[in-house]
């Protein structure tokens, strides 16, 4: 044992305190490592999260437009129509036997209220779009009929849009086709 001027105890006690500080700075840096890893993580998860709310969007997407294009299809007559109301997609009454073009209502995954933007041509849906202002992160490689996806600037931009028997109604993304408006419908509650 070393004395320190025949004081043991007192040195025994430093040592001690300056172990206690190193395991104390030692304890501070894993901790910074730890938050920069969560935070990268948390990151990660996001931009994850984001892409499955893009794939989402373009599967819903296509719902909306096939089934828009099964009810302008199945009209009953020469006379062919869009639906005036989502709802419509739900339960076709013009037949004796209602048809179910949709199975139910979707939500917009990519804006907080779920609202779409409904494209309309003389009063009638002929598509839907997202209300969402963000950029996509897919900007390529899309399937043949989104095609005019390619190079869009926000999701608003991405219109499914049925053609059901017009010309290129969805040639220019940016355009509204036909006469084509714009309005918000709201999902029902619980959707």
């Amino acid at each position: 044992m070393v004395t320190f001027y025949g004081q043991p105890e007192k040195l025994a006690k430093i040592e001690i305190r300056r172990q206690a500080g190193f395991t104390f700075v030692g304890l501070m840096f894993a901790v910074a490592i730890a938050g920069i890893a969560l935070a990268g993580t948390g990151a990660l998860w996001q931009m994850e999260s984001r892409r499955e709310k893009e794939k989402e969007l373009l599967f819903i997407g296509e719902e909306y437009r096939n089934a828009i294009g099964s009810y302008y299809d199945k009209s009953p007559g020469a006379a062919k129509q869009f639906p005036s109301k989502l709802e419509d997609l739900l339960q076709d009454k013009r037949f004796p036997n209602p048809t179910h073009h949709l199975r139910r209502l979707y939500r917009d995954p990519m804006t907080a209220d779920g609202q779409w933007e409904l494209i309309r041509q003389e009063g009638r849906i002929m598509g839907v779009a997202s209300r969402s202002p963000d950029k996509p992160i897919k900007i390529a490689g899309f399937a043949p009929v989104q095609d005019d996806f390619e190079g869009a600037v926000s999701y608003s931009e991405w219109r499914f849009i049925s053609n059901g028997g017009l010309q290129q109604a969805n040639a220019n993304p940016g355009a509204k086709a036909g006469g084509a408006q714009s309005g918000a419908a709201l999902p029902p509650p619980g959707m």
